[in-house]
């Protein structure tokens, strides 16, 4: 009898172990990403910039694992940087130094929050010196939902100063999936080093026909996405992702 309770308190305390463990929490995650096969959804992508306006962008995505993924969209366009269509393995990649967050303001028991380093190579972004690449350090604050296991927000700071965040909210689609239903994300940037990037960014969504003409190295604006009319894990033919 001693021994069996010895073996449930070593399991018990081993999984705690395995909880604060940074790549215990990503590899949770990615397994959570991996469950879904294939799946179809359709876009609905609005773009809010001060003294700047577009229409609504519509787009069709099929994406089936391990990385295929097709858009489908009247013009050219691609889609904002959410996540949703890479692997959490495979964000997490474009971060060092991976730790826990210190933040206790937290209450909800359900989640978790890593932080890292950002590895600028990751950016596409041209760094004039090796100071400068030195003194520009942004992090990224990572959050977990644990109960499901999707990250829910992703916050790009420099310092305390906040450049970029993207939430993710979920809810059941096609019955039994806990997918992504609206993602939001903002920027806030008074860099002139990240404002070329970001301005590229978000042009790129709009196509390649538009020209931002933004003049100033400060960049805020809001790219809201809605999913709707999900087609979860029913199959999707090789010859969708053919060009």
């Amino acid at each position: 009898m001693i021994f069996k309770i010895l073996f449930l308190f070593l399991l018990a305390n081993s999984n705690a172990f395995s909880n604060n463990n940074p790549e215990y929490i990503i590899k949770k995650t990615d397994d959570q990403f991996r469950e879904i096969n294939n799946y179809q959804v359709d876009m609905v992508i609005s773009i809010a910039i001060p003294a700047f306006r577009m229409p609504k962008k519509k787009y069709k995505v099929y994406f089936k694992q391990p990385d295929k993924i097709k858009v489908k969209s009247r013009g050219f366009g691609l889609l904002p940087k959410t996540g949703m269509f890479t692997s959490p393995l495979e964000n997490f990649s474009n971060l060092s130094n991976i730790r826990f967050s210190k933040d206790l303001s937290r209450t909800n028991p359900n989640e978790i929050m890593l932080v890292g380093d950002l590895v600028l190579d990751s950016l596409a972004l041209d760094v004039p010196n090796e100071y400068a690449r030195l003194t520009f350090k942004p992090t990224v604050d990572v959050k977990v939902d644990t109960q499901n296991w999707v990250i829910t927000q992703v916050l790009t700071k420099i310092d305390t100063v906040k450049i970029m965040e993207i939430n993710n909210f979920y809810d059941i689609v096609d019955d039994s999936f806990y997918m992504p239903i609206r993602s939001t994300v903002e920027y806030y940037v008074k860099d002139a080093r990240l404002s070329k990037w970001i301005n590229k960014d978000i042009g790129t969504i709009m196509g390649n026909n538009h020209n931002m003409n933004i003049e100033s190295d400060m960049v805020k604006g809001l790219i809201s996405v809605n999913y709707a009319k999900y087609r979860v894990n029913r199959g999707i033919k090789d010859s969708i992702f053919e060009d």
